[in-house]
């Protein structure tokens, strides 16, 4: 499912949209299990008739759903609303059901990206995704997170990519519209954009004998 465009840039593409890894419903599902099979066990062996038998079973009901809420229904949409979202701009962290908690790192600022993994992870192929960036909360850890090693990967390309989109990297000389005006690298000025009053001799955009000169200092007599 893709990650709503209504919180992209116009020229941001969603790379990786992921989720924890499945391995993590499977307590929840167990406990499905477990207590379906307790209530069915304790229903059959409610009284026969009469108002016992049904406030035993109204009893078994809800303890059963108040513990399927809590031990299976919780844990699943805890997973589904956690989104680890990895495009050309940023890296994007959604949780929580009730209460929302949301981060967005920029590539910009991302120092290093690490993951571990322990022996069960490996099998699963899962881990544990570690953002290191700049800022007030500089470290980030994406718990289980599938491919945590192929994702490190991706995630490093990415920052690389958009070091060059911003650093405008084509050719060695930066192409208009990549830089502020006057906030060209050195060296890197596109012909005919130089800062005011930089112009090397020679080149496009230098002014025309005959002026504009500074005060008092005009060129010799011809």
């Amino acid at each position: 499912m893709a990650y709503p465009d209504k919180v992209l840039a116009d020229d941001e593409q969603v790379v990786e949209h992921l989720h924890p890894h499945w391995i993590t419903l499977v307590p929840a599902t167990l406990w499905f299990l477990v207590i379906c099979a307790a209530a069915g066990f304790g229903i059959g062996y409610a009284p026969s008739s009469g108002t016992t038998h049904t406030v035993f079973i109204i009893v078994i009901v809800v303890i059963a759903l108040a513990l399927l809420t809590w031990l299976a229904f919780a844990p699943w949409l805890a997973w589904r609303t956690t989104h680890y979202v990895f495009t050309t701009h940023r890296v994007l962290i959604r949780r929580g059901v009730l209460r929302h908690v949301g981060r967005d790192i920029a590539l910009q600022r991302i120092n290093d990206v690490a993951f571990s993994q322990s022996l069960w992870d490996r099998i699963v192929k899962a881990g544990t995704l570690t953002i290191e960036s700049a800022g007030e909360h500089g470290q980030e850890d994406l718990h289980n997170v599938p491919r945590s090693n192929q994702m490190q990967q991706t995630l490093n390309r990415l920052i690389e990519q958009d070091h060059d989109r911003r650093a405008g990297r084509y050719g060695g000389i930066a192409q208009p519209g990549q830089y502020p005006p006057g906030q060209y690298p050195p060296g890197q000025y596109p012909p005919g954009q130089y800062p005011p009053g930089q112009y090397p001799p020679g080149q496009a955009g230098y002014p025309p004998q005959g002026g504009p000169y500074p005060t008092e200092q005009y060129p010799p007599r011809q």
